[in-house]
């Protein structure tokens, strides 16, 4: 592939990476969703020092609620909180993209919940 015709992301400063605070945590509880417009989950995780958030996840294509309790996932927990129809998420839950549906993205061993990206 040509290098000029390949998509190239903005380039960020360090200081710039360091204000998005992308930690570890648990997910504790999941619930049905059936508001949302796309299938989601409602997710509840413990992000240690930060406390428990919720957030909606469009990630029920891949995972049932039962796969989703006690397993570790990243979030992004400094973005603005969103109401998203009668609910109100607290973090971003990361993932990637795929045609499947979106695959979570998890630490590759366990670390302790609060545990920062970086």
């Amino acid at each position: 592939m040509d290098e000029s015709s390949s998509k190239q992301p903005e380039t960020i400063t360090w200081s710039e990476f360091e204000k998005v605070v992308i930690v570890a945590g648990t997910v504790t509880r999941v619930e049905a969703f059936p508001e949302a417009r796309k299938p989601a989950w409602k997710v509840w995780v413990d992000f240690g020092p930060y406390g428990e958030k919720k957030t909606s996840a469009q990630i029920a294509h891949l995972y049932r609620a039962d796969d989703l309790i006690g397993r570790q996932i990243v979030g992004v927990i400094n973005f603005p909180e969103k109401q998203i129809g009668p609910f109100r998420s607290q973090f971003l839950l990361t993932g990637f993209p795929t045609e499947a549906g979106v695959v979570i993205t998890t630490p590759e061993r366990p670390v302790p919940n609060g545990t920062r990206l970086g």
